[in-house]
C-alpha cells in the first residue's frame, strides 16, 4: 500500500497528551496540534509576511508516545516526519470538517530555532525509565565528565542577536 509520507516543520500548539486507544490493553498513543504558517517575502511592502496556517493532529504510538509526552510541550518549534491521513467529521450543525492528521515516525526539536539537550532512554511497562543524574547514556552509561566552565570557550551556544540581524539585512539587500 503506497502511503503519503511528509515532513512538517512547526509549533506546537497544545501541550501533548496520552490517550490509550483501547482500555488496559491497548496501544499507548501521545497527540498534539502542530500549526505550520508559511513565510514569504512581500516585495511591495518590503518585508515578511505570514500565509496561511496548516494545522496537523501528530499522533505517536507505542514507546515513543512516552518520550515526545515528556519531551515537547506547547509552543516548541518541531520537525515531525510521518504518514498523512484525513479525518472527515460532521458537528451538530452539519458543517462537513477535515482534521489533517499526522502519524509520526520521527518527532524531534527544530534545532534552527533553539538548543536542545537529548537524553537516551530505556521505554519499560509504558513509561520510560527516569535517567541517571550525572549519566551520559550515549557513552554506555559512564559518567560524563566535568567540565569546567571557562567564558572564552569557542563552544560557547549563547545565540548573537547582533550578528543574526547583521546577517538578514545582508540577505534582504
Amino acid at each position: 500500500m503506497n502511503e503519503l509520507s511528509m515532513t512538517v516543520t512547526g509549533w506546537v500548539a497544545t501541550d501533548p497528551r496520552m490517550v490509550m486507544t483501547r482500555e488496559d490493553k491497548g496501544t499507548d498513543m501521545c497527540s498534539f496540534r502542530l500549526a505550520q504558517t508559511a513565510r514569504y517575502f512581500d516585495r511591495a511592502k518590503q518585508e515578511w509576511a505570514n500565509g496561511s496556517t496548516v494545522w496537523f493532529t501528530v499522533r505517536v504510538f507505542r514507546d515513543a508516545a512516552w518520550t515526545v509526552q515528556k519531551s515537547v510541550a506547547k509552543g516548541q518549534p518541531v520537525i515531525v516526519e510521518g504518514r498523512l491521513r484525513t479525518n472527515e467529521w460532521t458537528d451538530q450543525n452539519d458543517k462537513l470538517h477535515l482534521d489533517l492528521q499526522l502519524d509520526a515516525n520521527a518527532v524531534g526539536h527544530d534545532l534552527t530555532r533553539g538548543v536542545a539537550d537529548f537524553t537516551r532512554t530505556v521505554v519499560a511497562d509504558g513509561e520510560p525509565d527516569e535517567p541517571e543524574p550525572g549519566v551520559d547514556s550515549a557513552s554506555g552509561g559512564a559518567a560524563a565528565p566535568d567540565v569546567e566552565d571557562d567564558a572564552s570557550d569557542a563552544t560557547d551556544l549563547e545565540p548573537d542577536v547582533a550578528h543574526e540581524d547583521d546577517d538578514r539585512a545582508a540577505v534582504l539587500a
